[in-house]
């Protein structure tokens, strides 16, 4: 069987970036939309039973085009683990391709005059469906923390934040038990994973938030050059493993 390369310690952080960074654009763009994470809907989808306000259609679908876009995931990717590196160039050309529709649906629209008109929802109903694809990816292929939701990695980050410092304060005391020094490179490696992914997200959102209010919509084209280029990535990688 033909050896598959590891998917880089980078590769993570850089959807953390691109999630982050769609997250602030579509929030500045979309009246106050966060695509990248879907708790924000179900609390909007509930509070519409008792406070109606513009958006309503976005934030009644929102649940289930991120649903669906995690089922389409889960089909491309399939349950052969042999395919799963193919897989994930495919589904990050898919990412690609619904970020364009973001990208297009935003100009023709532009300026857009409320949540309600046909170009924000189609503009918003891309982003979700592109962050759908990518939360679902990164559970099924690449493995690790979450690069769309940051409140579960937050409360890792302290947790294994603590942990470390623990185990080195430990290893201090008993440098020569062999059980401390695993805990130590346990709680090493934990949070080695997990804050390039948190600190990568921060970037994208202040990198998204300053590149649209220079750039306004044509900010998004970086989005769509950066989900092109890892594609681009995936598909080449799968090639010299084939």
């Amino acid at each position: 069987m033909a050896h598959t390369p590891a998917i880089p310690r980078i590769f993570p952080a850089l959807l953390s970036l691109l999630a982050g960074y769609v997250d602030s654009c579509t929030f500045l763009a979309l009246f106050g939309l966060f695509v990248a994470q879907v708790t924000g809907s179900f609390v909007l989808a509930g509070t519409q039973l008792v406070a109606a306000e513009p958006g309503a259609w976005v934030k009644l679908l929102a649940i289930p085009v991120f649903l669906l876009a995690c089922v389409v995931t889960t089909a491309i990717v399939g349950s052969d683990p042999r395919r799963r590196r193919a897989a994930l160039g495919a589904v990050l050309w898919l990412e690609t391709a619904l970020l364009a529709g973001l990208f297009i649906a935003l100009l023709v629209g532009a300026p857009l005059a409320g949540p309600d008109t046909p170009a924000a929802l189609c503009a918003s109903l891309c982003g979700l469906a592109a962050m759908g694809t990518q939360s679902a990816l990164v559970r099924l292929v690449v493995g690790g923390p979450s690069t769309n939701v940051m409140t579960t990695n937050t409360s890792q980050l302290a947790i294994d934040a603590t942990e470390l410092v623990l185990a080195w304060r430990a290893r201090r005391a008993k440098p020569a038990d062999p059980a401390v020094a695993a805990e130590l490179a346990r709680a090493r490696k934990q949070l080695d994973a997990l804050w390039p992914v948190a600190l990568g997200f921060l970037a994208g959102t202040v990198t998204g938030a300053l590149a649209y209010a220079h750039f306004a919509v044509w900010c998004v084209p970086a989005a769509v050059a950066l989900a092109g280029g890892l594609a681009l990535w995936a598909r080449a990688g799968g090639r010299a493993s084939g």
